[in-house]
């Protein structure tokens, strides 16, 4: 310690000093009450500092084992700060949609823990020198499950230009019904109600809605063949009214399953009931994937008196609860889609996702 001092005071001669100062430092009572002052002044800086450390490292603890117990690992989920919507270019909206937490139990199943591969329903366009055959073996599915989706046989001709369904799996692409239960629609086509669940991302055997669309994974169609999809009935062409604001702009002509896109390139915008109704599904998620919800990302679903149901995905932000009942025209939710966004699904751009389901989409002239 001495020779510290010396090298930093320089000399002997001061170092002298400076421990003749000290030492008769000793003597002076001020020397103890200021020293106890600042002991004091330590403790009370360190130890609270010290204390809310631990706190917040059991807390962490806590919560990373909470995470662990019931999802697997505490890295699949995270806190997010509530996104801002601009509506109509004029007021921000703060929107935190409820965080839904999809358990990754498919890999077993279809291999879809691997990121490479999608549970999505595809279109694809038949190009010159294609097959029925060649185009289930390029997508690696069976012939029956192609023939299936698109309601053809083996006998059946298609041309360049024509859209196929192409199913990601084999298996049998079902449209839920009233009165529809998971476990008799697996019993019928001969799956398995926990691969329907898994593959389709349910939460439980009840998380399905009339107008669903359902992958039955390995499912086998029933003998005499039933069609997969409800036949599409006439309605008024005004029954139904264009979900956006004047003009009514397509951005995308008819497309699986029976939709149209509309949009006027702006997040936000609101986006109407087509026709008065109940709600009956409202699915909302935090995920920012593209797989969200099969691609269509938040979702609205509509039942209407007659017995059809529209479908309004990639929104933003909904304004409707299930069970409420809206009016033609009410609005319904805000428009979202930006890539990137929570429950935007898979999409290019600002739009919304009009699908109608027991009906023919009167927008699809």
């Amino acid at each position: 310690m001495n020779t510290l001092l010396h090298i930093i005071l320089g000399s002997k001669g001061i170092f002298r000093k400076v421990n003749k100062v000290f030492k008769g430092s000793k003597k002076d009572p001020s020397f103890y009450l200021g020293g106890f002052s600042v002991l004091l002044f330590v403790i009370a800086v360190l130890v609270p500092c010290f204390c809310a450390t631990l706190s917040l490292n059991s807390t962490v603890a806590v919560s990373e084992g909470y995470q662990s117990l019931f999802l697997g690992s505490g890295a699949n989920s995270s806190l997010e700060s509530p996104d801002f919507l601009l509506v109509q270019n004029s007021s921000l909206v703060g929107i935190s949609a409820p965080g839904m937490i999809t358990s990754q139990v498919l890999g077993s199943l279809t291999g879809l823990d691997d990121p490479g591969i999608s549970n999505e329903i595809q279109e694809y366009i038949v190009e010159s020198g294609d097959s029925l055959w060649s185009i289930a073996d390029e997508f690696g599915i069976s012939l029956n499950t192609l023939l299936w989706a698109n309601n053809l046989s083996k006998s059946s001709t298609i041309a360049p230009g024509e859209k196929l369904v192409i199913l990601p799996v084999s298996g049998v692409l079902y449209h839920v019904k009233s009165g529809d239960t998971l476990d008799r629609i697996a019993q019928t086509y001969k799956g398995k109600t926990s691969e329907i669940i898994s593959f389709n991302n349910l939460t439980n055997e009840g998380d399905i809605y009339i107008g669903d669309i359902l992958v039955i994974p390995n499912g086998i169609m029933p003998t005499p063949v039933v069609q997969y999809a409800p036949q599409l009935a006439p309605i008024a062409d005004n029954y139904l009214i264009c979900p956006i604001a004047a003009p009514c702009r397509i951005t995308q002509g008819i497309h699986f399953y029976n939709a149209i896109d509309f949009s006027h390139g702006v997040c936000g915008e609101p986006i109407y009931a087509a026709a008065g109704g109940q709600v009956i599904k409202v699915k909302l998620t935090n995920s920012a994937s593209s797989l969200a919800f099969g691609g269509a990302g938040n979702t609205i679903s509509i039942m209407h008196p007659n017995g059809i149901v529209t479908s309004y995905g990639h929104i933003a932000q909904s304004l409707v609860n299930i069970g409420d009942q809206v009016s033609q025209g009410q609005i319904i939710a805000y428009m979202g889609g930006q890539p990137g966004t929570p429950g935007a699904g898979k999409s290019t751009g600002c739009h919304v996702h009009f699908q109608v389901i027991g009906a023919r989409n009167p927008f699809s002239k």
